[in-house]
């Protein structure tokens, strides 16, 4: 602060202000800076690249195109712009878009490209989502910061949450990407490996990055609080943050997730169920913190039965074993009898446990009940029947005797 001081009002000073301005964050600071030396200096046409990268920083990137033709009408092979308008087309469009335009910057070859060939490079594995970055990006961690940061979202893509920290547990972040990342990681780990130190980690780095002045008012800001209101299991504030920002993310299935989980942990099973429903990926649908939560959905909006076929489609296993608990224990407590007498059966069937003897006994009887006041079809009682026949228990022949008898009365066939 003390050469801050000793700045004075001259091109060399000021560029210098607004070069230490870019290298803090503070890009609209920065901006202001470059757009007063322009005013004066409009032959300074380099600054018009400073300018767009700012505007880049701040997520301008239409902006960013803008200011950024000024300088390429001028200078049509600059690495370093035609880079930026890459990158900014990668924002803007998608991978393709980004690398069409690296591929004019290859064909120049330029004395300019030869210096740049590891930037594009690099580049191009994120704009091929992560194709290659094992081979490219390794040798260039201590040349491009972003490589490290890149290698380590392949590996979090890659489901290698131990690589992936590895590679970032040493790095003081500085930047909020840094931060974010750092907390993403920890997150990933600490979910993993059941650990709330690594948790507690991730909490504070996102409560960092979405309090700060800078971020707050951005999406990733509002993502990172919703994420530390999200480990904090506060889902009312968590829906405050998702809210502001859901309009950006309609068809993003991780963003999708969150919410729904979010939705339904606060009790709006109903759009809980719609958005979960939203979600295409095919990895995210097999997993069981979906499908527990989506059978939840299902049952407190009663739809039992659906929630019963998300068990049918499971491999035997301790998470098919676990999701019967769930749906037995819910639809029990949601009077929904039918598929909880089914699920307390096969629960039986697989643990001799006198509680699921118990659940079973009391799910047959409210089925029963149902039946009697026409809330449920006649024809079930057959089922019921032959699921209390499955368990050994003295009490088994006094229920069905009681049934069959009242089966006889009202004519309904059940044998």
């Amino acid at each position: 602060m003390g050469y801050h001081q000793n700045l004075q009002d001259v091109v060399e000073d000021q560029l210098s202000l607004a070069s230490i301005h870019y290298l803090r964050s503070h890009y609209q600071e920065a901006i202001d800076i470059y757009k007063r030396i322009l005013l004066d200096n409009r032959e300074y046409l380099a600054l018009n690249v400073y300018v767009a990268l700012c505007y880049y920083k701040l997520d301008y990137y239409d902006v960013s195109q803008e200011v950024l033709a000024v300088y390429l009408q001028q200078h049509t092979d600059s690495a370093v712009a035609l880079n930026l308008k890459a990158c900014n087309h990668f924002r803007l469009y998608n991978g393709k878009a980004a690398e069409a335009e690296l591929k004019s910057l290859q064909d120049m070859a330029s004395p300019s490209f030869i210096f740049a060939q590891d930037l594009v490079k690099h580049n191009l594995v994120v704009f091929r989502n992560g194709e290659g970055a094992l081979q490219i990006l390794p040798p260039l961690i201590d040349v491009i910061p972003e490589a490290r940061l890149n290698l380590v979202i392949y590996y979090l893509k890659q489901d290698d949450v131990n690589e992936a920290y590895n590679l970032i547990k040493d790095l003081e972040p500085t930047t909020p990407q840094e931060y974010i990342l750092k907390g993403v990681v920890n997150a990933s780990l600490g979910q993993e490996q059941g650990s709330r130190e690594h948790l507690k980690i991730a909490q504070q780095y996102f409560q960092l990055v979405g309090g700060s002045a800078s971020e707050c008012d951005t999406i990733p800001g509002r993502q990172c609080m919703a994420a530390c209101f999200f480990l904090l299991k506060q889902f009312e504030d968590v829906l405050i943050y998702f809210n502001s920002i859901k309009s950006y993310f309609y068809n993003d299935d991780t963003f999708n997730f969150n919410y729904a989980q979010a939705k339904s942990a606060v009790g709006n099973y109903k759009e809980g169920e719609e958005v979960f429903l939203l979600i295409q990926s095919e990895k995210i649908k097999s997993d069981y913190t979906y499908l527990s939560w989506l059978a939840r959905c299902y049952i407190m909006n009663r739809k039992a039965r659906l929630a019963w076929e998300l068990y049918l489609k499971m491999e035997t296993s301790g998470e098919s074993f676990s999701l019967l608990q769930l749906i037995a224990n819910d639809c029990y407590k949601m009077g929904q009898f039918y598929y909880a007498a089914k699920a307390f059966d096969v629960l039986e069937r697989l643990d001799p446990n006198p509680e699921y003897w118990e659940g079973k006994r009391g799910a047959c009887v409210g089925v029963f009940q149902l039946i009697i006041a026409g809330h449920e079809p006649r024809e079930v009682l057959r089922d019921v029947v032959a699921m209390l026949r499955n368990t050994g228990n003295p009490q088994v022949e006094y229920i069905v005797r009681t049934m069959k008898k009242w089966a006889k009365d009202n004519r309904v066939p059940i044998s």
